[in-house]
C-alpha cells in the first residue's frame, strides 16, 4: 500500500527527529564529554516524564503559554492596525511609520530594565516585552502587503461603489494576506524569543523560570527539559496557525507545503 504524499512527508520528518536523538545519545555516552554536563534524551525524557505525571510542571507551561498569547495577540492587533495605516496614507507613513522605523532595529531584551523600571515585575510588563517584539514584523508584513495590493483591484472595486472601511476590508485586508501571514509566523517565533527574556527578569513562574532554578542546582536535564518544551509549544502554536489560517483563509497551504 502506497503512502500518500503528505503521509511521507510526516514519515521523514519523524525519522529526522529519530536520528537527531540517536545522535544526541550516542554523542552523550561516547565519553567524549561528561555525561553529567551533557545528559542523554533517555535521561531527559525520564525527568519530563516525571515532571508530567507528578504535574510539576504544568503551572510552569500554562503561565508560559498565557505570557506568548496574550502578547502575540496584543502585538499583533497592533502590527496590523499601524500596517494599514502606514501602508494606505503617506502623511501616516512619513511620521509614525518612520517613528516605528527608528524602533524596529532595537532588540527586545534590551527594553526588558526599562519595562522593570516603568511597569514593574508583573505580568503587565512580560506581556508588553513579548508584544513588543511581535508588533515590528507583522507590522513590516502588512505594510508590504498594503503597497503591494495592484491599483487595478482598487479602481474596480471604487467602480462597484466600495469605499472606506469596506475597500479596506475587502481588497487591501485580503490582497495582503499572503504578506501578513508570512509576518505573523515570525512574529510567533520571535515571541518566545522574548518571552526567555521576559521570564528571565523577574518571573516566579514558566518555564524560563525553571530553567533558571535548574542552572542554579546544576540539573543539566531539566535545562535541557524546559528547552525542548519551548522548542514544543513554540512549533506547536506554529502548526496550530498554520492549521487555522488554512482553514479559515486557504492561504496557509502552500507556507506549510514549503515547510
Amino acid at each position: 500500500m502506497r503512502l500518500s504524499r503528505e503521509a511521507r512527508r510526516y514519515a521523514v520528518r519523524a525519522l529526522a527527529v529519530l536520528a537527531a536523538l540517536a545522535l544526541w545519545e550516542l554523542m552523550s555516552r561516547s565519553g567524549l564529554v561528561a555525561i553529567s554536563l551533557f545528559p542523554p534524551p533517555s535521561q531527559v525524557f525520564i525527568t519530563l516524564g516525571q515532571d508530567l505525571h507528578s504535574r510539576a510542571i504544568f503551572p510552569d507551561i500554562a503561565a508560559s503559554l498565557r505570557r506568548v498569547l496574550v502578547g502575540f495577540a496584543a502585538g499583533s492587533a497592533a502590527g496590523i492596525l499601524l500596517g494599514v495605516l502606514t501602508g494606505l496614507w503617506e502623511t501616516v507613513n512619513l511620521t509614525v511609520g518612520q517613528v516605528l522605523q527608528l524602533l524596529r532595529p532595537i532588540p527586545p531584551i534590551s527594553i526588558v530594565p526599562l519595562v522593570i523600571l516603568w511597569i514593574g515585575i508583573g505580568e503587565p510588563a512580560r506581556w508588553f516585552i513579548v508584544a513588543f517584539g511581535v508588533l515590528f514584523p507583522v507590522w513590516v508584513a502588512m505594510h508590504s502587503g498594503i503597497r503591494q495590493v495592484l491599483p487595478t483591484y482598487v479602481w474596480t472595486a471604487k467602480s462597484m461603489g466600495a469605499s472606506g472601511i469596506t475597500l479596506v476590508r475587502t481588497v487591501y485586508i485580503p490582497a495582503a494576506m499572503p504578506f501578513l501571514l508570512a509576518g505573523l509566523r515570525t512574529a510567533l517565533a520571535i515571541a518566545f524569543f522574548c518571552l526567555v527574556a521576559a521570564e528571565a527578569a523577574g518571573a516566579s513562574q514558566g518555564i524560563m523560570y525553571q530553567v533558571e532554578l535548574a542552572h542554579v542546582t546544576f540539573r543539566i536535564d531539566r535545562m535541557l527539559e524546559g528547552i525542548l518544551l519551548l522548542g514544543f509549544l513554540s512549533a506547536s502554536l506554529d502548526g496550530l496557525l498554520m492549521l487555522a489560517l488554512r482553514h479559515f483563509t486557504g492561504e496557509g497551504r502552500g507556507m506549510a507545503d514549503a515547510d
